[in-house]
């Protein structure tokens, strides 16, 4: 074998070991994989944070070098996922990656976010991503498993809660008084979702009032529907001897599957 047909072989399996390094830290049960699955929720929860911060000042340029250095995380992030892809296509046109490529864009793109203000209303959408990651940490720990259905139903209230604020935001601000930075949005959102309707602050507009009509209409039967679900979950997780059904109801005496007789630890019902 030649020294010209060495050379390839060797990038080859540089890329080999490489792609398995990286689809471990992913995909791996070690200490070190789940140490980086949770550092990525994590960092995930802190940008959120910083977006709502920063709407607060989204008038300072200085704010543009954290977006773009935001930005270059985002797109290693996302370029690692799909190098170790098996369906790169099918990941890259998943409404998840979709997600991810108009967040890169507009935090890669200071200006074309800042002419087009509804960008931020997609940065909202990187909560998708943190919400795909739980159902791989699922495996890798009982406490996600125990609590699964409570923290999914807390991760979806966020998303909803965040977007639908996000979205008022954005809508309102610069032609709201009444909305001049990010928590006026939330306040409203929450003060309508709970129906508390203390109506110190009202949208603008005829889209405004549309948008208001849709967040009554929609939004408060799922945020009542999401917030039983977190203090009251319908089901309860315990496995059947028997037959292996892992969901029963929080006062069933016998397996709905099988009729094996449960001893479900349980407080009693209403």
């Amino acid at each position: 074998m030649t020294a010209d047909t060495q050379k390839p072989a060797h990038h080859h399996k540089k890329w080999q070991v490489l792609h398995h390094r990286i689809f471990q830290l992913y995909h791996g049960n070690t200490r070190r994989s789940r140490a980086f699955r949770w550092s990525l929720l994590g960092f995930d929860a802190i940008t959120i944070i910083y977006f709502v911060v920063a709407s607060f000042y989204h008038h300072i340029d200085d704010l543009h070098l954290v977006e773009e250095a935001i930005g270059i995380i985002y797109l290693a992030e996302f370029a690692a996922r799909i190098f170790i892809s098996k369906q790169r296509l099918r990941d890259i046109l998943h409404p998840i990656g979709l997600a991810d490529m108009i967040v890169i864009a507009s935090l890669l793109a200071p200006t074309l976010a800042q002419n087009y203000s509804f960008l931020r209303v997609i940065r909202a959408l990187r909560l998708l991503r943190s919400y795909h990651m739980l159902k791989t940490l699922r495996r890798q720990s009982k406490f996600v498993r125990l609590h699964e259905d409570v923290i999914f139903s807390v991760v979806n209230l966020l998303v909803f809660i965040f977007i639908i604020t996000a979205v008022v935001f954005v809508s309102q601000v610069g032609t709201n008084p009444a909305i001049k930075d990010y928590v006026d949005a939330l306040y409203f959102t929450i003060a309508t979702l709970t129906t508390t309707g203390f109506g110190d602050i009202t949208l603008v507009g005829t889209g405004g009032r549309i948008l208001a009509v849709l967040i009554m209409i929609f939004g408060i039967s799922l945020f009542l529907r999401l917030i039983q679900t977190i203090f009251r979950p319908g089901k309860v997780r315990y496995e059947c001897p028997t037959c292996g059904l892992t969901r029963h109801d929080p006062d069933a005496v016998h397996c709905k599957h099988c009729g094996q007789v449960l001893h479900i630890t349980t407080e009693g019902s209403d």
